[in-house]
């Protein structure tokens, strides 16, 4: 608003996971006044396991991405897997016998510990919750035998000791979390790099010129530390995608996104 002299307000449209505020932006006007806060689940994760009312390559066009949250596996502190290498081998020699949260069938979280899964060639069972708040305090009660959660969910229960961290979903780790390992370097994971996203996006057909602008406006921003400072207490770490790196990296995440549903048969009806 200070850089464009322009009032900004937040409209919120809360419901069916983000897809119903997409869908108010998807069918507005393009003229680079509605505005849409994106992310990972009503733009990439929604499309692939259901069907949505709007077409995302169709109707919206990319702004800027300004914040990843990475994805933690997390286990209770009694697990006897002291490292996410034991994790595996732990895993892998029961089939069936251990179990995972996630915060709904289809949600993002659920997409990511799929991938991980068929990287890994993990046979476990899926124990859907309505959020990943009772996901998680299922791994701490014990109920569950560990979680594939964001960095913002999970750090408060590692933080007090609820929960221990063995591996991280961004393939080059995270200054968030700088002493969890990666878990692209285990065996066979190569190239695991998954993380939700927010930025901005716009009507299709919105002038090349507004959304240009809004991105090298979002660009200063993002170098003020007051700025990183916020993200980085909200769990995301600042990270910069301009419209084209945005377009390519949403288009990659689709692609791993779409392995791992099609491996795990992940599909909501409706």
């Amino acid at each position: 608003a200070q850089r464009l002299g322009q009032p900004f307000v937040a409209e919120n449209r809360a419901g069916a996971g983000g897809m119903i505020g997409t869908d108010l932006v998807a069918k507005a006007a393009p003229d680079g006044y509605t505005l849409l806060a994106a992310s990972t689940g009503p733009i990439v994760t929604s499309p692939l396991v259901q069907r949505t009312t709007y077409n995302v390559e169709r109707d919206l066009t990319e702004v800027a991405i300004t914040g990843m949250s990475p994805y933690l596996l997390v286990v209770p502190p009694n697990f006897p897997a002291r490292t996410a290498e034991e994790f595996v081998a732990l895993v892998r020699a029961r089939p069936g016998h251990f179990t995972f949260s996630s915060s709904g069938t289809g949600a993002t979280a659920h997409i990511v510990a799929a991938w991980f899964h068929a990287l890994a060639g993990l046979d476990v069972v899926h124990v859907p919750f309505a959020g990943s708040g009772p996901a998680l305090t299922a791994v701490v009660g014990g109920h569950v035998s560990y979680s594939i959660e964001t960095l913002a969910a999970t750090g408060p229960l590692i933080r007090n000791g609820q929960l221990r961290a063995l591996g991280i979903s961004f393939e080059r780790g995270s200054t968030l979390a700088p002493d969890v390992p990666p878990l692209a370097r285990l065996p066979g994971c190569a190239g695991y790099d998954a993380g939700a996203w927010i930025g901005m996006m716009a009507p299709a057909g919105t002038p090349a010129p507004i959304l240009e602008r809004l991105d090298a406006e979002i660009a200063r921003a993002m170098g003020e530390a007051e700025f990183r400072e916020r993200l980085a207490n909200a769990g995301l770490e600042p990270i910069h995608h301009n419209r084209d790196s945005m377009r390519g990296y949403i288009a990659a995440q689709r692609r791993g996104f779409q392995t791992a549903i099609r491996a795990a048969n992940i599909r909501i009806e409706g």
